[in-house]
């Protein structure tokens, strides 16, 4: 009982020197801390705290059982191989003297001396200051740091070991969205929620489900109205006000390789900011747009809607569509005090976006459920993809909803004509047999630019837009160029529907007419086409002339950027992106207008003739246009604006159709060749008949030189142009054999 108590003092007395270290001394079962002849053991318990066992101590070092964890850190000064078992056998006689029964009086001079000893060591550990040392104290001195050094360092372990009990609240680095880490896997169809639920339809409800809605039996003040909302916005307002502005479009009949598209988490889908520009657009066509693309957008992609106004004048568009925005907490208005267009209202939309893509888009559109994940997901995959939702009609009457095939369909894409207006022409064979399914992207030499997507950071790299240009026009087509030739690509993804309201004409007015379409289209033909540009301007009088009076602006700017990103040439780009398309004589026989004296007028081909209609006759304006057509090399009278259109001999009125020589092995029909008589008649051998212009449509008669109603085809050398045109050619008719070409603008291909 007195042994216990004792070793019980000795450890206390141990906690309080060591407890000026910092360091909690605790027990074991045995003793733990035993003299060692001059020597000291010295346990300390290290790591997380645990629970000690059964801690003992043999002649071979230490030993543990259990979760007891011990390092016991021996420091043996002075101690060789062969005094540790000398060491030992003392330790054996203490151990034995210990467990005799001794008298008390032993044991306090024992204590005593053990005390006194500790003292001195205290004494000297928490002394101050420079002391001068007794000679016989250095040697314990000397020992005392080394035991200290090792003190220490266990005091330092222990305390590095110990458990950080106190929770901490965690600090969130601050990542960009490209530097986060992504899971592996597919995104769920929870994580794809769309921002807002659509409430429950009524099926018999006007266009539900996309379906038609027919207003044929109205009452006059129905018809009235009706009327009043086609005249301002050029499509049924009638219908559209009638319809859910969540309407839904019925069950998603894209193909099923669309409609099971998963998509990888890894690369993260960007988010998107939507901005949809308008102008006096109708109410219920714009939050249509808003409802239709918050009811098919994920939460978790779509960052923002932004409606930018492009100065609009109607009062319900300001304050009233301020305060019904309120509730969609994610839409909101920015505005242009001054009209400016749909190009300076995109960059303004673009500017204050904060989605890691922009996504453009029409103000009367509707979108079908996973339109916008295969578009990010496809500039995830790219960086420089521009892509274009496949895109399908609203009917302009009745807002029927044109749904896609589930068994896939012909598909378009985009193109351009030497006019530089944008058109739709059929898959070439090389594309089809490129794409596996309808997953695939299908690449397009031009987009319409009214539905896209891209990377914001890639939208300012590759230039944005031109900020020169003016109100609207041309500025898909320059895009088109700018991408491809400068590293980027255009596609269409099929399995993106996104349905459009296609009008048969503009509601809106031009606030300085409509030669800004011009002027915007000759900047895109000094920047983008070289040499090429030549062709553009003999079929545009008014391009040609500003070209001429440089009177497009400065676009040195533009220069600047093509040269920075190091832009390929227009020939570059016919030759890999377009090579369908055909090329014209760069310098064809004749160009111009065709004037018929006796009728004082010109051969036009009538508006929206793209193919099977008969040509007509038409005061002549000297713009080009309708009334451009080329004496080609391959002796084709060709009009070739938007489509590449001949004049085709046949019984009764001449027709313009699809010409039959496409370059590419191909060769032009007897009915489409037109011979240039000595008398300037033209001549078509396959009827053995010429072109007269007597009646209504412009028609094959028996050839005649006297007839003043005959067209002929005299050329005119005019003058070499800054564009270096070799010839300015006048297509005049005269009334007898003697040439009597009036040189006048109206009749010349460019105003001198």
């Amino acid at each position: 009982m007195f042994l216990k108590k004792f070793h019980s003092r000795v450890i206390d007395l141990l906690n309080k020197v060591f407890s000026r270290f910092g360091v909690s001394w605790i027990s074991a079962s045995g003793p733990d801390f035993r003299p060692l002849g001059e020597q000291w053991i010295i346990i300390i318990l290290t790591g997380a705290p645990f629970v000690v066992q059964q801690c003992g101590f043999s002649s071979h070092g230490c030993y543990a059982e259990g979760v007891c964890q011990v390092k016991f850190y021996l420091e043996y000064s002075k101690l060789t191989h062969a005094s540790f078992h000398s060491q030992h056998r003392r330790m054996t006689v203490f151990r034995r003297l210990l467990r005799r029964r001794l008298h008390p009086w032993k044991l306090a001079i024992v204590a005593l001396v053990f005390v006194t000893f500790v003292f001195l060591m205290q004494r000297e550990v928490v002394s101050q200051g420079p002391q001068e040392e007794e000679p016989w104290l250095k040697g314990i001195v000397g020992k005392r740091d080394v035991v200290l050094g090792m003190v220490m360092g266990a005091v330092n372990n222990f305390r590095d070991a110990m458990p950080k009990m106190q929770i901490r609240a965690p600090v969130r680095q601050q990542e960009s969205r490209g530097s986060q880490t992504c899971l592996p896997g597919y995104y769920t169809a929870a994580e794809l929620k769309p921002v807002l639920e659509r409430p429950l339809q009524n099926p018999s409800a006007p266009g539900a489900s996309g379906k038609p809605f027919h207003t044929e039996n109205l009452s006059p003040e129905e018809q009235k109205e009706k009327e009043r909302g086609e005249e301002k916005h050029c499509f049924n307002l009638y219908a559209s006000d009638r319809i859910s502005l969540s309407r839904d479009l019925g069950p998603d009949t894209r193909p099923p390789e669309c409609i099971e598209q998963t998509f990888r988490r890894c690369p993260l889908l960007p988010t998107t900011s939507v901005i949809i520009v308008f102008h006096n657009e109708a109410w219920s066509t714009l939050l249509r747009t808003v409802y239709s693309v918050l009811h098919t957008s994920p939460a978790l992609l779509l960052k923002e809607v932004i409606l930018v106004d492009d100065a609009s004048t109607d009062e319900r568009l300001k304050g009233d569509l301020d305060e019904y925005l309120k509730q969609l907490h994610i839409v909101r208005v920015v505005r242009q005090l001054e009209r400016k267009g749909l190009i300076t209202a995109r960059l303004l939309g673009a500017s204050v976006a904060s989605g890691d893509t922009l996504t453009f888009l029409d103000a009367h559109c509707e979108c079908l459920h996973g339109w916008l994940e295969p578009l990010l997901a496809r500039i995830a995959e790219n960086y420089t993809a521009v892509v274009s939702p496949d895109i399908t009609t609203i009917d302009l009457n009745t807002f029927e909803f044109m749904k896609p095939s589930p068994y896939g369909q012909n598909h378009n894409r985009g193109n351009f004509d030497w006019g530089l207006s944008f058109g739709w022409e059929s898959l070439p064979e090389h594309e089809k047999q490129r794409r596996k399914d309808e997953t695939y992207p299908i690449k397009t030499p031009a987009f319409a630019g009214g539905l896209f997507s891209i990377s914001k950071d890639y939208f300012y790299h590759i230039g944005s837009y031109d900020e020169e240009m003016e109100i609207w026009g041309g500025e898909n087509i320059e895009m088109s160029f700018r991408v491809w030739q400068c590293g980027g690509q255009l596609e269409i993804i099929p399995c993106s529907i996104v349905g459009h309201v296609f009008r048969t004409k503009s509601p809106h007015t031009f606030p300085k007419g409509t030669q800004v379409i011009a002027r915007n289209q000759v900047r895109l033909a000094e920047v983008w086409m070289d040499d090429y540009k030549e062709i553009f301007y003999r079929r545009n009088q008014q391009a040609a002339q500003m070209a001429k009076e440089r009177s497009f602006g400065d676009v040195s700017r533009r220069l600047d950027l093509r040269e920075r990103l190091q832009c390929k040439s227009f020939s570059w780009y016919l030759k890999n992106v377009y090579p369908e398309v055909f090329m014209p004589d760069l310098n064809p026989l004749q160009f111009g207008a065709i004037k018929n004296i006796g009728k004082d007028s010109c051969l036009d081909a009538g508006e929206n003739n793209e193919g099977g209609k008969a040509l007509i006759m038409y005061p002549c304006h000297g713009m080009g246009g309708n009334q451009y057509f080329e004496y080609s090399t391959h002796n084709e009278i060709r009009h070739n604006i938007q489509k590449e259109l001949c004049l085709h001999g046949k019984d009764g009125p001449v027709k313009l159709e699809e010409c039959q020589y496409k370059g590419h092995n191909t060769f032009t029909g007897a009915e489409q060749k037109w011979e240039l008589r000595e008398d300037q008649l033209f001549y078509n051998a396959a009827w053995r008949l010429c072109l007269s212009a007597r009646f209504e449509n412009p028609a094959l008669v028996t050839c005649n030189s006297a007839d003043r109603y005959q067209l002929r085809g005299h050329c005119v050398q005019s003058f070499v142009s800054e564009f270096q045109y070799k010839q300015a050619c006048q297509w005049c008719n005269t009334t007898d054999q003697k040439l009597q070409c009036h040189f006048k603008p109206s009749c010349l291909s460019v105003r001198k």
